[in-house]
């Protein structure tokens, strides 16, 4: 039995190179208890073809799982969890990049911790041309830290998988379609768990100019629903209320404006996006 299950959900591939290098950067990693569970979701190009390439010589520790349909990224976790045995659960995004000590160093973290259930990190933000950023959440959030948003960010997370299994895993509803993690994060904390931020950047996550187009109203519309519920298991109602709007006025926010908000550094000379 593996100690960590990491799982990645893939829907078809525009750039092949992309993906290989994050796959490439899991099997680099310097923790070699791992198992990788990829689910296909229901991809109508040549991913499948790229996701047996690109494990070539891995499929010891690979996992790949076929899907009929297209059913989101919540759908397609919860297949990977099924089908994952390890102690932790880790999170990998098909366009992002793990650093070599990222799940070392996460789990001697969860190890010697036993009072948290999860634990994120710092990452660098990058895209073609480079890092241009970072992300540095808060270390030991609160519950009321998510009035201000989700305080993990979801792809650099490693996590109990009794815990996660506990909690049902993740929603696959309507409104968490493009928000399950936020919608997780919550949920575990309303149940009492807590998790913790490494002040370390083990994780490279891809922040590009397509990136920002996928933040429609229609998603922002889904946040402040998925918000008004979390707030109201997190007990934080009614002052929630006020905070459940976040997702529609950050939108009129212009985004070189709101990185600067959210403590995102740039280098010199960055043109906004």
């Amino acid at each position: 039995m593996p100690k960590i299950s990491i799982l990645m959900g893939v829907y078809n591939t525009p750039r092949p190179e992309v993906l290989q290098a994050a796959m490439q950067s899991v099997y680099a990693q310097s923790c070699r208890d791992f198992e990788f569970i990829i689910c296909d979701d229901g991809s109508t190009d040549h991913t499948s073809e790229l996701l047996r390439a690109y494990s070539k010589g891995e499929e010891a520790r690979t996992i790949l799982l076929p899907s009929q349909g297209n059913h989101g990224l919540a759908a397609a976790l919860n297949r990977c969890l099924d089908a994952a045995s390890g102690e932790y659960i880790a999170r990998m995004d098909a366009d992002d990049v793990s650093y070599p000590e990222r799940l070392a160093r996460q789990a001697a973290f969860l190890d010697s911790h036993p009072q948290f259930a999860l634990v994120g990190c710092q990452a660098d933000l990058f895209d073609d041309g480079g890092v241009w950023g970072e992300r540095r959440p808060k270390e030991y959030p609160e519950k009321r830290d998510f009035l201000f948003g989700s305080q993990f960010m979801h792809p650099t997370i490693l996590m109990r998988r009794q815990v996660l299994c506990g909690l049902g895993g993740y929603r696959a509803d309507a409104i968490t379609r493009l928000a399950e993690d936020y919608d997780l994060f919550m949920r575990l904390y309303a149940a009492g768990w807590r998790g913790c931020n490494l002040p370390e950047k083990l994780y490279a996550y891809r922040e590009d100019p397509a990136a920002l187009r996928r933040r429609t109203w229609r998603r922002r519309w889904e946040e402040a629903q998925v918000r008004w519920r979390g707030f109201g298991e997190l007990g934080l109602m009614p002052l929630g209320a006020l905070y459940a709007a976040k997702p529609l006025l950050v939108g009129l926010i212009p985004q070189g404006l709101l990185r600067r908000l959210r403590g995102e550094k740039t280098r010199p000379g960055k043109p906004s996006l």
